[in-house]
């Protein structure tokens, strides 16, 4: 069984036995949601959706040799309703590459001059009209990037490429959008970084989920970028611009493993710029509004003109959407909690997921759990670094139904708006009646919380018929089957060096769980800090077990997993083992250096994974 581990004040006995007494009752204290913006960079704004915000929008339109792409794609922005705004329209034209004696430079100065000729002619009567001539050939990459420095946090940039064609429609769904989606507080958030107009049809994850929305669908979120009519929020381009330079500047590749994207950049390389992006957007986790019209229908159409995208035209990805195709709430903006999100595999995620109260955790557990079997990680104590890496393998091996358990952090709240459910212990034990714990200063008591919202966990997944594990941050699976049912002769498994549990959903186990069972698990608590002073949610449930006689079985991790300690690894994990472990109070760069020799660290410098995992649904 577990041995001790954690140290608690022995002045603090009496004040938490009163504390467990009472903790099962739920507390009529209102539960304070985790503020859903936990990033002290960004501010949400107060503003009516209903009102006219003061905003700056600039039509970005990057061209380089193709007149009559950049002719239709002017024309169809001038035809559009930009109601009574000011709309400032900015041309980008890239230079020829000089150089090449082999060129005709005669006729490409010839192609140059005739778009200049067109553009300067070219009237615009809802704003400033600006050209940008380049003196040398810039690339794709350049055109994207250098396009836009935001003069402020009201200014929007709408980028469309020449062989695009907008409708009539667009600068007003647009405008809708802004004021609803960044203007509106209940819908704002830092992490939506814009909107794309294209139709949405491709899934850059390998092996991903082929796009299938409902009829009903008209917005959702995507984490892929849309070049084909991209309207991009100012403050997430700003950092993306200081991301690149930060990685370009060191010479850090875009790459990012299991990514179609990450195989065009290693063929075509520095003419494009989406792998950039994506890999920014990957590392952020952040997402981006698409529209689902039907039919083909969009709002922005790509001509795939031929090009530095395509060797010959493709002709138009879809079909414009205008006033006479209208047939549905075009006009209707869901709130945002109402939107399905989605991530590079196009598969369906749920974010900000913080649980705060026992009916919620009802919910959750039911939303996560995967043939009737739920895992519940322990984050306590464990560096960032090393839960960003233990998340890394759940994805890579395509395990979903856990819920992870913490103090109440900004990096808690991150990984819940991430897609991951999380507990706050705090938020968690004052809606259950246990809110007087928080009222103790010292740091043990933290050892405190973590069992008891243990207990909670065990009590309801075994109520709701759910087999639960339990397991610390300091246990990486490597393998699935990890967390594959037990023997049945045994209801409960417990790791003999390692905070390892395992609850069968027998009724059996169920008859340990009545509505006492949190205060008996208490006073359990309290008899055995009388007598030791650290202890675990493995040792505490042994003792428990055993005062109730009911077997349990001891479970050898060295006969699953391989433990590492300080010693140098010179060996793989072995056939068959299915998790490594090690010590709590192990140092983090050296644990680290010990997963790296065995080919099991697989986060970034900036603890994100190396590689998207893409899982059919």
């Amino acid at each position: 069984m577990v041995g001790p581990r954690r140290h608690i004040l022995p002045l603090l006995l009496f004040s938490v036995s009163v504390l467990f007494f009472f903790s099962y009752y739920h507390s009529s204290l209102p539960f304070s949601s985790p503020d859903p913006n936990p990033n002290p960079t960004f501010t949400l704004r107060a503003q009516d959706p209903n009102s006219n915000p003061n905003f700056t929008f600039i039509v970005k339109v990057l061209t380089f040799n193709r007149l009559e792409s950049v002719a239709r794609c002017l024309r169809s922005l001038a035809a559009a309703d930009y109601l009574t705004d000011k709309v400032q329209l900015h041309i980008y034209i890239d230079h020829f590459a000089l150089g090449d004696a082999s060129s005709n430079v005669g006729q490409k100065l010839q192609e140059s001059h005739r778009i200049l000729e067109f553009v300067d002619g070219f009237e615009w009567k809802y704003g400033d009209k600006l050209i940008h001539y380049r003196t040398a050939n810039a690339g794709l990459q350049a055109q994207w990037l250098e396009a836009w420095w935001p003069s402020s946090d009201n200014e929007f940039a709408f980028v469309v490429e020449d062989d695009l064609e907008v409708s009539p429609l667009y600068y007003k769904f647009l405008r809708s959008l802004i004021v609803n989606y960044y203007y509106n507080a209940s819908n704002y958030r830092p992490y939506i970084y814009g909107a794309s107009l294209q139709r949405p049809r491709f899934v850059p994850g390998k092996h991903g989920n082929k796009i299938q929305l409902d009829d009903r669908t008209r917005l959702f979120l995507y984490q892929l970028v849309g070049t084909w009519g991209q309207l991009l929020f100012p403050k997430p381009w700003k950092e993306f611009r200081l991301w690149y330079d930060n990685h370009k500047a060191k010479g850090i590749k875009p790459f990012l493993d299991g990514m179609v994207t990450t195989g065009w950049y290693k063929k075509i390389g520095e003419k494009i710029w989406t792998p950039w992006f994506i890999k920014f957007i990957h590392t952020r986790g952040y997402f981006n509004i698409y529209t689902n019209f039907l039919h083909e229908r969009a709002l922005s159409v790509s001509h795939r003109d031929a090009g530095v995208n395509y060797g010959k035209t493709a002709g138009p990805d879809s079909h414009i959407l205008d006033e006479s195709s209208l047939d549905f709430g075009f006009w209707d903006m869901q709130p945002l909690s109402d939107l399905r999100w989605y991530d590079f595999c196009f598969r369906e995620i749920f974010p900000e997921r913080v649980v705060g109260s026992l009916d919620e955790l009802g919910s959750v557990l039911n939303s996560v759990q995967k043939q009737d079997t739920v895992i519940i990680v322990s984050l306590f104590g464990v560096p960032e670094m090393v839960i960003r890496n233990l998340l890394c393998h759940f994805e890579s091996l395509n395990l979903w139904h856990y819920v992870l358990i913490g103090s109440e952090s900004d990096f808690l709240f991150d990984l819940a708006r991430r897609g991951h459910p999380v507990i706050g212990t705090d938020q968690f034990l004052r809606s259950v009646g246990a809110h007087k714990l928080t009222s103790f200063q010292d740091s043990n008591v933290e050892m405190i919380k973590e069992v008891l919202v243990k207990a909670y966990l065990l009590k309801k997944c075994l109520e709701s018929r759910y087999n639960i594990w339990v397991v610390d941050g300091n246990v990486l699976p490597v393998n699935s089957d990890l967390f594959i049912e037990s023997h049945p002769s045994y209801d409960f498994y417990i790791g003999k060096s390692s905070e390892l549990f395992f609850a069968r959903r027998s009724s059996s186990a169920r008859s340990i769980g009545g509505n006492d069972f949190i205060s008996k698990f208490a006073m359990m608590v309290n008899s055995l800090l009388a007598k030791r002073h650290s202890l675990s949610f493995g040792y505490i449930m042994a003792k428990f077990l055993e005062q109730k006689g009911v077997r349990v079985k001891n479970l050898d991790e060295t006969s699953l997993g391989r433990r590492i300690g300080n010693g140098n690894v010179n060996q793989s994990l072995g056939d068959g083992k299915q998790m490594v472990f090690w010590s709590s109070d192990m140092a983090s760069d050296l644990l680290q250096k010990r997963l790296q020799e065995l080919g099991i660290w697989i986060v970034n410098d900036d603890f994100s994974c190396k590689a998207v995992v893409c899982h059919k649904s």
